[in-house]
């Protein structure tokens, strides 16, 4: 699941015209970065969520092998997206991942693979704050030595997992945050943590797009 949806509204002029996962990084729109990866682990289902200036992302995507779940009247962030998406995704356990990042090192999918047991309701992956760009001051999650996380710490969630989309059912809200089931996992005991050995670069402000590049020939450089 690519989640191409939102507004974009952090890059002010850039998405005026055109959504948020076709601005250029490296030559290259965002979603064709995240395609890439997907691409690299074999995955044989893509779908991807559409709202705002969704019939571009359709134009640019247009003879790949790609499924569109379209939000409409209204946008349903990642929880509503993921669920509303589930009957073109089949069933299972599902990848998501965010289309406003660049990275370096192995590929996220096949690292979010390995370690993958039915026991988990999530997995997601984390890296420390210094092997990120463009995302703040603050971390997201503590991992722990069973790899199980918590809320807090200097952990950050990449916009990458593996997830049961179960619980999904269960949430009454048209409209919703996957951070409703996440607590639920953790509270549960059931969500988890893989770590990212590369770099990694969010690409949701202006500046977000000089990071990235930068990143990338640091990559190639290293």
């Amino acid at each position: 699941m690519l989640f191409a949806a939102g507004f974009g509204t952090r890059m002010g002029a850039l998405t005026a015209d055109r959504p948020k996962p076709l601005i250029p990084v490296a030559g290259r729109a965002l979603i064709d970065h995240a395609l890439e990866l997907v691409r690299g682990a074999g995955i044989g289902r893509t779908v991807a969520n559409l709202h705002y200036r969704g019939a571009q992302i359709r134009d640019h995507l247009a003879g790949q092998d790609i499924l569109f779940s379209e939000e409409q009247p209204d946008i349903l962030e990642t929880g509503g997206g993921l669920r509303a998406a589930l009957p073109l995704l089949g069933p299972g356990p599902v990848f998501t991942l965010n289309t406003d990042a660049v990275w370096t090192g192995p590929n996220p999918l096949l690292t979010l693979r390995e370690g993958w047991h039915g026991g988990m309701g999530a997995r997601l992956l984390l890296a420390p704050l210094a092997q990120t760009r463009g995302h703040g001051p603050k971390g997201d999650f503590t991992l722990h030595p069973d790899g199980r996380i918590t809320r807090g710490g200097d952990m950050v969630y990449l916009g990458a997992q593996i997830l049961d989309p179960t619980g999904l059912q269960t949430i009454p809200d048209p409209a919703f945050s996957l951070n409703r089931l996440w607590d639920r996992q953790i509270a549960a005991g059931q969500a988890f943590g893989a770590l990212h050995p590369g770099l990694w670069c969010d690409v949701g402000r202006p500046e977000g797009i000089d990071q990235a590049e930068a990143m990338l020939r640091e990559g190639a450089d290293g």
